[in-house]
């Protein structure tokens, strides 16, 4: 049977859950809504989703509380897009800073929050070609660490698990898949993102210093990812590929 994917909106103006539930259901996807986090928190209990569309502005806890909740909590790896008043930049850049995979400024158009959806959805499950080099069963080490290839996480030197969302997964695939080489934010965009990217100029830099928190590094002297001024990024230690465990 065709999977369809399930997408769970949670918004608090009922007018917009309606219309963009309406707009995705008769466009070929199964949705589910949630006017709040406590809504959203009981159906994630027994359900699970593709995609979740998170408005930031609503009451009690809001899109970026939820946001980072969902990240710590057993669906760390489900793909957020958070809608976002337009004039509130800091609040794309904090989403982003949570987890987000992506953000819509509201008003925006049913159609582009489609495609939005779609694309976050093939970047998720697909990785570029480039990033598709040792996924039967292998670890890639670098450093103190280990990057799990199926499961998509790190393994620190204890083998303590360190989840990674979607885009700090993709990221840290590119670094590592190009280490000790120079690379600019609009390679960075290009290698992670493809035809898919977005002009966003801080979006790269706040994914690397999320992936260095992850790592441990010291933004100010950093051992994995350190910055060429004027220039880009450089994956600075060296990367082996070994069999995983079993």
């Amino acid at each position: 049977m065709e999977h369809i994917d399930h997408i769970l909106i949670v918004d608090d103006d009922r007018e917009i859950r309606e219309l963009v539930s309406s707009y995705l259901t008769k466009s070929g996807l199964r949705t589910s809504v949630a006017a709040d986090g406590r809504q959203m928190r009981s159906f994630l209990e027994g359900n699970t989703v593709d995609l979740i569309v998170l408005d930031v502005m609503m009451p009690g806890d809001d899109g970026l509380v939820l946001c980072r909740e969902l990240r710590a909590g057993k669906h760390k790896a489900t793909p957020i897009l958070m809608l976002t008043a337009r004039s509130d930049e800091m609040d794309r850049i904090i989403g982003l800073e949570m987890g987000a995979d992506d953000y819509l400024p509201k008003p925006f158009a049913a159609r582009e929050l489609l495609a939005r959806i779609k694309a976050v959805l093939r970047r998720t499950r697909a990785l570029p070609p480039n990033l598709q080099i040792s996924e039967a069963g292998q670890w890639l080490r670098f450093g103190d660490w280990r990057l799990d290839t199926i499961g998509r996480h790190l393994l620190d030197k204890d083998g303590t698990e360190i989840a990674l969302s979607g885009a700090e997964y993709r990221l840290l695939r590119v670094f590592i898949d190009h280490p000790q080489r120079v690379l600019n934010r609009d390679q960075l965009l290009n290698l992670t993102q493809g035809r898919d990217a977005e002009l966003f100029d801080r979006s790269i830099d706040l994914l690397v210093s999320r992936v260095r928190q992850r790592l441990g590094d010291d933004a100010r002297e950093p051992t994995y990812i350190k910055t060429v001024r004027s220039e880009g990024y450089v994956f600075a230690v060296p990367v082996a590929i070994e069999e995983a465990r079993s």
